[in-house]
């Protein structure tokens, strides 16, 4: 009796440690062969689907896209593990992030700069705007400081500190056209333009409302240091299949798609 409960055990215990591997090994595969990515719902989302596709042709790698629609849940998802990756930030809202909130990110890749470009429906011209006008800024701390530099750049305002990233209108040393600057969530801004005098908007909004670069009255240049990045969490740049997301997003395929969507406003980040 004793030695037949023994052997039931030892072939239990056995068959434990059988279903432990094979539940390994599946989460293995899963790792090797699925990851979930977000990105902002919009624009850059159809351009990641074109990577998608070439991962899943040229590697076998299936890549599940989570769209977003704001800028500060994908680092939240990122960081508790809801996902492997997220394509939407430049490096300077990164590592604001990273500074408040202590995630413990890296760069996996890069993608593209998309310039930001101050738009107006009122003004054809920055010499057209009145004292007194209505600017609306991005509310995140560095896009907002990126519009205020650019107004630096053109002598609209002066910064205290021109090299701020992270300036807010309490950094404007002198303003001398008593421009009146509110600040509004990103995905707002084409909402909001028919009720201020210029709005700064990002190309991941811009785009899909019809707005186009070659409409602003202040953009940014191909030189911008605010490229776009593939984010992981520290040490999972160094996956294989981290490898390959980023691979086959630096493609000529993705590259193509993105001049279709975005005309000429989206720069390749890599070259």
């Amino acid at each position: 009796m004793k030695k037949t409960l023994a052997t039931s055990l030892g072939a239990i215990a056995l068959l434990g440690l059988g279903l432990l591997a094979i539940t390994a090994g599946a989460d293995d595969g899963n790792a090797d062969n699925h990851i979930k990515v977000g990105t902002v719902a919009g624009p850059e989302t159809d351009v990641m689907r074109v990577a998608k596709q070439v991962a899943m042709d040229k590697y076998g790698l299936e890549v599940e896209i989570i769209e977003f629609t704001d800028y500060v849940t994908p680092n939240a998802a990122l960081a508790d593990g809801s996902l492997d990756a997220n394509a939407y930030q430049h490096e300077p809202y990164m590592q604001s992030m990273i500074d408040d909130r202590g995630y413990d990110f890296a760069i996996a890749g890069r993608t593209f700069v998309y310039p930001i470009g101050a738009y107006s429906a009122q003004y054809d011209s920055i010499e057209e705007l009145p004292d007194g006008a209505v600017i609306a800024l991005p509310n995140d701390p560095t896009n907002e400081g990126r519009s205020l530099i650019l107004m630096h750049n053109k002598g609209l305002i002066e910064l205290d500190d021109p090299s701020n990233l992270e300036a807010t209108p309490l950094n404007i040393a002198e303003n001398p056209h008593d421009f009146e600057f509110r600040e509004i969530e990103a995905p707002q801004l084409p909402r909001i333009l028919p009720d201020v005098d210029m709005a700064f908007i990002n190309n991941t909004f811009a785009q899909p409302a019809g707005l186009s670069l070659d409409d602003a009255l202040i953009r940014e240049g191909p030189e911008s240091p605010y490229v776009n990045l593939i984010v992981v969490r520290e040490g999972d740049q160094d996956r294989e299949a981290i490898k390959q997301l980023v691979k086959s997003y630096q493609t000529q395929a993705v590259i193509d798609k993105a001049n279709e969507l975005f005309k000429g406003a989206a720069v390749p980040g890599w070259k």
